[in-house]
């Protein structure tokens, strides 16, 4: 049988195009001799007749780009979209500082630490966003001289 037939069937079987498929170059003449397609499977299960891997896109410059990412380079001002709030949500932002500073206010109380004013005024100050973060909440502490 011809090669070109051979590699048609060959595709068939092995459910690839024919572009993909690989006949040993210097085993031509025993592959010409195959008649039927049960000799096409024996060639196939010989590693005679193969199915070329599928080419994909590669993910290297990728993967070296999410490195560089993640140590935090590449997100200068020039990288940057959106404005600041489309990047860093104010609401989210302020629930985690307003619950960090309520952790901290019952840490405190929980620890007997002396403050300056009480516990339920502070809390009230935090809600009233006095405070811009936890060490400026802990200034309400009673210093010793």
């Amino acid at each position: 049988m011809e090669l070109g037939k051979i590699k048609r069937l060959s595709a068939r079987l092995l459910k690839v195009g024919e572009t993909r498929i690989w006949i040993n170059p210097s085993e031509t003449e025993k592959i010409g001799e195959a008649l039927t397609k049960e000799d096409v499977r024996g060639l196939i299960a010989d590693g005679l007749i193969k199915a070329r891997k599928q080419a994909g896109t590669s993910r290297a410059r990728a993967k070296k780009l999410q490195e560089k990412k993640k140590k935090g380079l590449k997100r200068g001002q020039g990288k940057r979209t959106g404005t600041k709030n489309a990047r860093a949500n104010k609401k989210r932002t302020w629930i985690k500082n307003v619950r960090a500073q309520r952790k901290t206010l019952k840490k405190m109380k929980k620890d007997e630490v002396k403050l300056k004013k009480s516990y339920s005024k502070i809390y009230k100050m935090i809600k009233g966003g006095y405070f811009k973060g936890k060490k400026y909440l802990e200034t309400m502490t009673e210093t010793k001289k």
